[in-house]
């Protein structure tokens, strides 16, 4: 499965995302591969902290020169953390990927980039269109606030968005698993933000969870 975690708006913590997934994905023994092709490479650093720190599995990102249909298929599972400053790879990598995974914020602005961003997506050529999925990402805590439920239901309704529940909230302790090269479930594997991650996992890949 080549999946993509990328959207047209900065801010959306899809690095974050991807290195989240991959580190799970390596626990479960799934043979994957990994790039980064954002120039910005911040899935790559992350990953550099972790291998300097020793922390295991290791996990190695690739660069964009690995956008091929041979490479991709190489492993069981492929993560693509890719943004808009480079839309040439952006879309090279749309056009290979089995699906595009778009995290969120719940913010007006947010909802009308992924609206222009599946718009993006289905304007580029391939057999048959990839599966978009959609997830609120740094959504509310507090019960009072309705912004990240009025998101979901304004994702609900946009054509060609497979909308899901597990959703991930805004926790300090995504911001600081990920300074350090840790999951956020390796760092406190008990907490709040580890459950709704495991959740989250659990929906886009179970046929891994026995």
């Amino acid at each position: 499965m080549i999946t993509i975690v990328g959207s047209l708006k900065g801010g959306s913590g899809k690095s974050t995302l991807t290195f989240n997934l991959a580190v799970w994905l390596a626990l479960a023994e799934v043979k994957i591969l990994l790039v980064d092709a954002d120039p910005q490479a911040t899935l790559a650093d992350v990953i550099d902290v972790r291998r300097e720190e020793g922390f295991k599995p290791r996990l190695t990102a690739n660069d964009k020169s690995a956008l091929t249909q041979a490479r991709l298929k190489e492993a069981d599972e492929t993560l693509i953390d890719v943004g808009t400053s480079d839309m040439e790879s952006l879309k090279r990598a749309v056009a290979l990927c089995d699906r595009v995974l778009v995290p969120v914020p719940p913010s007006q602005a947010d909802i009308w980039s992924t609206q222009r961003f599946i718009q993006m997506i289905s304007a580029i050529e391939r057999e048959s269109p990839p599966e978009i999925i959609g997830l609120i990402n740094r959504g509310d805590t507090h019960h009072a606030v309705q912004e990240t439920n009025e998101a979901a239901a304004a994702l609900v309704s946009l054509p060609g968005l497979k909308f899901i529940k597990p959703r991930l909230s805004q926790r300090t302790v995504f911001r600081r698993s990920f300074s350090e090269g840790l999951a956020v479930f390796e760092l406190e594997p008990r907490g709040k933000a580890a459950r709704e991650f495991l959740g989250l996992a659990a929906a886009l890949y179970p046929h891994l969870i026995k």
